[in-house]
């Protein structure tokens, strides 16, 4: 009987696109920084899915 892999913590994934996230959102200058940094924030969502996690 085979194991299936145990699925990551989501603290352990997807690290250099959450540094990127809030780095945007951290040193935005914008009055909007989730619009500003929507792109970072959408490719963060998409790396946690492809790992199975829902944000």
């Amino acid at each position: 009987m085979a194991a299936t892999p145990a699925k990551p913590k989501p603290c352990c994934v997807c690290k250099d696109e959450k540094a990127q996230r809030d780095e945007c959102m951290l040193f935005s200058s914008s009055d909007n920084a989730q619009q500003e940094c929507g792109d970072m924030v959408t490719k963060y969502k998409q790396c946690m899915a492809g790992y199975g996690f829902t944000i």
